[in-house]
């Protein structure tokens, strides 16, 4: 009996064995993109950390972009992003990075196990990967994807080194669809609390000369900074930067400018060319990081001074005066609504429900619309400057409502769009009439030249906003 016992126990444990090696995602790359052997690795990532910089600057880190290639080529310029977070008390890391070998719909999520490296075995986050998985939106789990993939594994041995206990969401991007990219956007975007960071996998152009390179990465690079998905598309578009981790970029600016991003930070930049010195073809590397940091008081009553000049300027000559600007804040792409009150009364309001331009000017660009071209009031005259009462209201991106228990009155903002029509209700306009969530809902079709009802069947969208008076 007794041996029968034993025997159970062993086939059990057995068992237990093989499950956990089946759910555990073994090295792909050791040995060719970074040393195989445990103390080698170690040193070399070590050795990377020790030249690289803490970069001075201020608020909270949110997304690092770091490159993959062979750690002899990136390993470097990787090694600035993880410096900004060695020692942290990070415990989640969420991996996004491109499909190089597998071709598949949306997005893979590894939501089981382990990762492992010649450092030892990084735990999935099983909760939170398995909840991003949804295959109706095209999330799902295709472990073809990971068995040759490089993207995340090389960030792996950096992780491990800056940061103690921690677990990882990883995420393959294959061919996005637009489903996709909003469950990504939308359930990453919820899990960003103050212990957990997304780590992008991405490298610049490919095999252009040493000039040319640096040239079409810097654009692209600006445009990361200035938190512009819409600019980097472009570019990468029109052939003139490159970015072979696209998707999983655009999808990290849209997450983080739903927490409050506002400017993205280059902490290194090389291509290949610095390293082996072939400047004919070379592949480029950037180590950045997006940052959100509130606006202090003094920047906005900056941002005030901008928009209250634009319409002074605009009413009293007839043109805007051009700014120089050179705070990345500012710089940083904004969408922005500015109004103009007297007496307490709405005198114009207008704005831009995407960020479609860098902040200052969508805020320069609809204070002068706003007093000039509110259809609904006449251009302002100069005797009304001294009394206008100035409001801006900086957007996040807008979310879908799902669930209109989910809207919170003073706090949300609403879109709502049907057919051919649209209407939108700043958040502190609820707060201003005392409505309640129904009441909100009515005036926002009414606001669109709906019945009061229509909001029953029409895409409604929140949205938050800082607002500055």
């Amino acid at each position: 009996m007794k041996s029968r016992q034993l025997l159970s126990l062993i086939l059990i444990v057995l068992v237990l064995m093989f499950a956990c090696r089946v759910s555990g995602k073994e090295p792909s790359v050791s040995g060719s993109f970074y040393p195989a052997e445990k103390e080698a690795l170690k040193a070399a990532v070590e050795g990377f950390l020790s030249r690289a910089e803490r970069v001075h600057t201020s608020g909270r880190l949110l997304v690092i972009v770091s490159p993959h290639a062979g750690y002899v080529y990136s390993g470097q310029v990787a090694a600035y992003g993880y410096k900004q977070i060695q020692g942290s008390d990070i415990k989640r890391v969420i991996l996004i990075g491109p499909s190089h070998h597998a071709a598949f719909k949306g997005a893979s999520v590894y939501a089981k196990g382990s990762f492992s490296t010649p450092l030892g075995d990084v735990r999935i986050d099983e909760k939170a990967a398995s909840g991003l998985v949804d295959e109706k939106s095209d999330v799902a789990f295709y472990a073809g994807a990971f068995e040759r993939e490089h993207s995340l594994e090389v960030q792996l041995p950096f992780l491990q080194t800056v940061l103690k206990d921690f677990t990882i969401v990883p995420i393959l991007v294959g061919s996005p669809t637009a489903k996709s990219f909003h469950r990504l956007v939308s359930a990453i975007s919820g899990m960003l609390d103050d212990k957990t960071i997304i780590v992008v996998s991405s490298d610049l152009s490919h095999y252009h000369d040493y000039t040319q390179a640096k040239e079409m990465d810097g654009k692209i690079v600006s445009a990361i900074e200035r938190l512009s998905a819409a600019d980097a598309d472009a570019l990468l578009n029109s052939g003139k930067a490159e970015l072979c981790g696209s998707y999983p970029v655009f999808i990290a600016i849209e997450a983080a400018r739903r927490l409050g991003a506002t400017k993205g930070v280059l902490f290194n930049y090389a291509n290949s060319g610095d390293v082996t010195g072939d400047k004919s073809r070379v592949v480029g590397y950037a180590s950045m990081g997006l940052f959100r940091e509130p606006f202090t008081e003094a920047e906005r009553r900056e941002l005030l001074s901008l928009a209250r000049d634009a319409i002074s300027d605009y009413v009293v000559h007839g043109k805007v005066t051009e700014k120089e600007i050179k705070n990345p804040k500012f710089l940083a792409d904004g969408a922005v609504f500015v109004t103009i009150k007297e007496d307490s009364s709405l005198r114009g309001c207008i704005g831009h429900v995407r960020a479609v331009m860098p902040l200052y000017q969508s805020i320069i660009k609809n204070a002068v619309a706003a007093s000039s071209s509110d259809p609904r009031f006449p251009p302002m005259k100069k005797e009304e400057l001294k009394d206008a009462e100035l409001e801006i209201s900086i957007l996040s991106p807008l979310a879908p409502v799902n669930n209109i228990s989910d809207i919170k009155v003073g706090k949300h903002g609403l879109v709502i769009r049907k057919g051919y029509q649209s209407g939108l209700l700043l958040p502190q306009v609820a707060s201003e009439y005392g409505w309640d969530r129904e009441t909100f809902l009515r005036q926002l079709c009414k606001k669109a030249g709906l019945p009061d009802d229509s909001w029953k069947d029409a895409d409604l969208y929140s949205f938050t906003a800082e607002i500055i008076k």
